[in-house]
C-alpha cells in the first residue's frame, strides 16, 4: 500500500501517577462489566426495531386497486428504466438537483455503485474513452479512516487504493490535489460528503469546489459521491452541503460525479430505493448499460414509497422521529467516554451531528488488541482495520463505533465495556 499519511494521534502516557491510576480503574471496570456477562453487538449502523416501526404502515399498503403512477403507468408491468416519475421527483428534492438527473432503481446504492465501476471497467466511462480494465493500473483515493464496503468493491476489482487522511472539513484537498495531477493511474475518489462514515465529517464549500475543480492528469478522473446520510441528522441544526452535480458543471467538470444515495436509513433497509444522479450525459451512459440487465426496477415499491413519504416535508418530519431515537444512543456513548477517559488524555473520539458512527483514535499499537478485549467482554466492534483499504490501518489506532441498533441502556454497557477494553489494552502497551 503506498502514500501513506498519518494522522496525529493520542500518545501513552509517561507520568507514572497516570499509569498507575489507568492501570487501576481498566482492572476495576473490567472486573465489573466481566460479571454482567453482556452480548453485545456494535458493529455495524443498523437501524433499530424502533426505527424499523417508524415505516412498518408501508407494509399495509395494498397495490390491488393502487398500482397506476401520476403518469398513468401500470406499475404492475415491464419498462420504466429510470424509475417512476414521483419517485425521481421525491429524490431530486432531497439531493437539490432535477429530476432528469435521477435514476431509481432497487434497495441498494451499494449495488448500483459496485455495477457502476463494473462497467467503466468493461466498457469506459463514454464512447471516446477506453474501458478501465486496459489500463495496466487503476487506483482510487480513499480518505482515511473511510467506509469498508467503499474499499471491498475496489479490492474486488483489483483496483489500488491510495489512503488521504481525513481532515475535519472533508480529505485533505492539497494531498489530493497534488497526486491527482502527477498520477493518470488515479481514476476515481470515494466521497461520503456529508456525516462521512464513520468520522462524521462534513466536506466544506472549498473542499466540495475544489473536488469538482480538480486538475486531474486522468481525463475520466471521476467523484463516487455517496451522500447516505443526506437527511440524517442528530441535532435540530439542518446541515447542508453544496450540490456536486452543478458545482462540478460550473467548474467545466460536468461528468465528473456520479451520486448514489438510497432510503435504506429513511425507511427499511431490506427494500428501499436507491439512486443513481449525474449529468445528462452520464444518465444516458448508465441506462445504456444497465437497460442489458434489466428491463426495469421494482415499481410497485417505488409508489408504495410515494405514496409513504408523500413528500420532501413528509421526510423531514419521519427523520426527526428517528433522530429522537438516535440522538439519545450517541450523547450516551460519548457521555461514558467523557467521564471514564477525558482523565487520561489517551482517546480521542468524534462527537457526530448526523450519521451512524462515532470515531475512536487510540494510542498508536492498541486497536487490534483493544477489538479483541471487548469481545472477551461481550462486545462485538467492528474489525480494527476495517476502515482502512485493505484492512491494515498502518497506526492500529482506529476504531468505528456504531451505537444504532443497541437500546440506549445497551449501549451505556456497551459504552463501559469497551472503555474497560481500551484502558486495558493502553495498560498492556505501557507495560
Amino acid at each position: 500500500m503506498e502514500n501513506i499519511y498519518y494522522r496525529n494521534l493520542p500518545v501513552l502516557p509517561r507520568d507514572p501517577e497516570i499509569i498507575k491510576a489507568i492501570k487501576y480503574k481498566a482492572e476495576k471496570l473490567w472486573e465489573e462489566v466481566l460479571r454482567l456477562n453482556i452480548k453485545l453487538n456494535i458493529a455495524r449502523g443498523k437501524p433499530s426495531t424502533k426505527q424499523l416501526e417508524l415505516s412498518s404502515s408501508m407494509l399495509e399498503w395494498n397495490p390491488i386497486n393502487d398500482f397506476l403512477s401520476e403518469e398513468n403507468i401500470d406499475c404492475r408491468n415491464y419498462g420504466e428504466p429510470a424509475g417512476i416519475s414521483e419517485m425521481k421527483a421525491l429524490f431530486a428534492g432531497l439531493l437539490n438537483i432535477d429530476k432528469s438527473n435521477v435514476v431509481a432503481s432497487g434497495n441498494s446504492s451499494l449495488e448500483i455503485m459496485y455495477q457502476v465501476i463494473a462497467a467503466l471497467m468493461i466498457y469506459g466511462p463514454d464512447d471516446s474513452s477506453p474501458p478501465w480494465s486496459s489500463y495496466e493500473k487503476i487506483s482510487f483515493i480513499c480518505p482515511v479512516p473511510g467506509y469498508d464496503r467503499h474499499f471491498n468493491i475496489c479490492e474486488e476489482m483489483g483496483i489500488n487504493m491510495i489512503p488521504v487522511p481525513m481532515r475535519d472539513n472533508g480529505p485533505d484537498i492539497d494531498i489530493i490535489e497534488e497526486l491527482v495531477s502527477k498520477d493518470a493511474s488515479i481514476k476515481g475518489i470515494w466521497c461520503v460528503p456529508k456525516y462521512s462514515n464513520p468520522t462524521g465529517v462534513t466536506y466544506s464549500s472549498e473542499v466540495i469546489r475544489r473536488l469538482a475543480g480538480l486538475k486531474a492528469a486522468a481525463h475520466d478522473f471521476r467523484l463516487f459521491w455517496d451522500n447516505a446520510y443526506a437527511v440524517h441528522d442528530l441535532t435540530s441544526k439542518e446541515i447542508k452541503i453544496d450540490e456536486i452535480i452543478s458545482v462540478c458543471s460550473s467548474e467545466g467538470y460536468p461528468n465528473r460525479p456520479y451520486v448514489f444515495t438510497s432510503t435504506s436509513k429513511i425507511t427499511l433497509p431490506s427494500s428501499g430505493i436507491a439512486v443513481f444522479a449525474s449529468s445528462e450525459s452520464n444518465i444516458k451512459w448508465w441506462l445504456a448499460r444497465s437497460a442489458i440487465r434489466t428491463v426495469g426496477p421494482d415499481k410497485l415499491n417505488q409508489l408504495r414509497h410515494v405514496r409513504f413519504l408523500q413528500s420532501h416535508e413528509r421526510i423531514k418530519a419521519l427523520m426527526i422521529q428517528h433522530r429522537e431515537i438516535l440522538a439519545p444512543k450517541f450523547s450516551t456513548i460519548i457521555k461514558v467516554f467523557k467521564e471514564e477517559l477525558s482523565q487520561f488524555s489517551i482517546v480521542n473520539w468524534s462527537e457526530p451531528l448526523g450519521g451512524y458512527f462515532i470515531s475512536l483514535d487510540i494510542p498508536d499499537g492498541c486497536a487490534k488488541r483493544t477489538v479483541k478485549l471487548a469481545a472477551d467482554l461481550g462486545i462485538e466492534l467492528t474489525p480494527a482495520g476495517a476502515t482502512f483499504p485493505y484492512g491494515k490501518d498502518p497506526q492500529d489506532s482506529n476504531i468505528r463505533i456504531a451505537p444504532s441498533f443497541l437500546s440506549t441502556d445497551e449501549v451505556s454497557l456497551a459504552a463501559k465495556g469497551i472503555v474497560a477494553a481500551i484502558l486495558m489494552a493502553v495498560s498492556e502497551r505501557i507495560s
